[in-house]
């Protein structure tokens, strides 16, 4: 989580927000939370477990490519 608030400090176009699956359950089981970290990004792509910086840049650069 903390790798996404940098990249939300670097960049205006970038959001970052963590919650507590267990405070916020309906929440929770819409995206699946099974077990945590789970990372959500434009509220499509998911994935779960910590991930290496190379793979956050990844998946936000997934995200903000326009769709095909």
């Amino acid at each position: 989580m903390l790798l996404a608030y940098a990249f939300a400090l670097e960049n205006p176009k970038i959001a970052a927000t963590a919650i507590e699956a267990t405070e916020f359950i309906e929440l929770a089981r819409r995206h699946h939370v099974m077990g945590v970290p789970r990372t959500i990004v434009n509220g499509a792509a998911a994935v779960d477990g910590v991930m290496r910086e190379s793979m956050w840049v990844d998946l936000i650069l997934e995200a903000a490519a326009p769709p095909a």
